[in-house]
């Protein structure tokens, strides 16, 4: 059973910087596509940002490109998720999920495709 563990959240101000990491435990990462959501409260969970793990194909939402880094961190089998810039309609709860298997380009981010994921980390942006 795979099994996620994100860390890193908490509080940081506008224009702040914080690095969030998924380790997954008992399964090699090479041939899963990872990716990180979000719920903020009174919203649906939307996607963040997706990565497929082995050829490192990419997909971030609107909102955070330019902001947001996905990367993989090899020795650790987990994945990082890079957030600068932040502002306060970035808070959230914040989840990593992975689904076996590499996702096409077009479905890299279709949160009905994951069946594993964290627990989640609130990140808050406020001054």
């Amino acid at each position: 059973q795979l099994q996620l563990t994100e860390s890193g959240g908490g509080l940081v101000q506008p224009g702040g910087s914080l690095r969030l990491s998924c380790a997954a435990s008992l399964t090699p990462l090479q041939d899963t596509t990872i990716g990180w959501f979000r719920q903020a409260p009174g919203k649906e969970r939307e996607e963040v940002a997706c990565m497929r793990y082995r050829d490192r194909a990419t997909y971030y939402r609107d909102s955070v490109k330019g902001r947001f880094t996905i990367s993989r961190d090899n020795a650790r089998n987990a994945v990082a998720l890079q957030m600068n810039n932040l502002k306060p309609e970035d808070t959230a709860v914040y989840y990593c999920a992975v689904v076996r298997g590499r996702l096409i380009n077009s479905n890299l981010c279709n949160e009905n495709a994951y069946n594993y994921w964290g627990q989640g980390t609130q990140v808050t942006v406020s001054s």
